[in-house]
């Protein structure tokens, strides 16, 4: 419990003092952990192990599910940008039991996604970036980076908060209504094409949805 209020601290903190990157007033909830990790979480006993790629996982609320999910011979790699995040990620491998359980088969890596080469694709990608804040030429680099990342028939988890693009639209002018719109057309295309199943998480603060994606070539 003390872990939790902890990690809530340094979210608050760091979204007051860098809301472009942090994005939310909050960690994710359970709920939308648990959305994030379902595909990870439904494969078969017996199944061969995996790499999973976490990007932005702010202070682990769906770290948490992860490490939980992982087996034997699995590989979990973390990216986040944020230095203090990433001091509280590198505490809880070594102070929670379910985390340092796995330690071994983990790494947190500190740098811009766009800018981080993995030696091997990963199965799963689970993203919990804050496109939105984002200029639509990042946007972009994230989503291409995203699928660079992804071995074929892997599959893409990422959320969005409800309704914040098209509301958006709605009350912004200029720029950054271009912005939200150049945004919302990469991220639709990216759901035309490659979208397998969406999930409504209404206990979250705020509300989201859950886009998975599927590499298909």
């Amino acid at each position: 419990m003390a872990g939790f209020f902890a990690g809530y601290g340094a979210f608050f903190r760091q979204f007051r003092e860098q809301f472009e990157t942090t994005g939310a007033i909050a960690p994710s909830s359970r709920f939308l952990a648990a959305a994030m990790t379902r595909f990870l979480a439904s494969r078969a006993a017996g199944a061969a192990p995996v790499r999973v790629l976490e990007i932005g996982p702010g202070t682990g609320p769906v770290t948490d599910c992860i490490v939980r999910q992982l087996r034997p011979g699995d590989v979990f790699d973390l990216v986040e940008l944020n230095g203090e995040f990433v001091q509280i990620l590198q505490h809880r491998f070594e102070a929670e039991p379910a985390w340092s359980a796995v330690h071994s088969q983990c790494r947190i890596v500190q740098m811009p996604i766009q800018q981080f080469v993995a030696d091997s694709p990963y199965d799963f990608v689970i993203s919990g970036l804050p496109l939105n804040n984002f200029p639509a030429a990042l946007v972009r680099e994230i989503a291409e980076a995203y699928f660079r990342l992804l071995r074929a028939g892997g599959v893409l988890s990422y959320f969005e908060y409800m309704y914040v693009r098209p509301v958006r639209k709605l009350l912004t002018l200029g720029a950054e209504r271009r912005r939200i719109v150049e945004i919302d057309d990469i991220m639709a295309g990216h759901c035309r094409r490659s979208r397998i199943s969406r999930d409504s998480i209404w206990i979250n603060l705020p509300p989201a949805w859950v886009q998975h994606l599927r590499k298909n070539d």
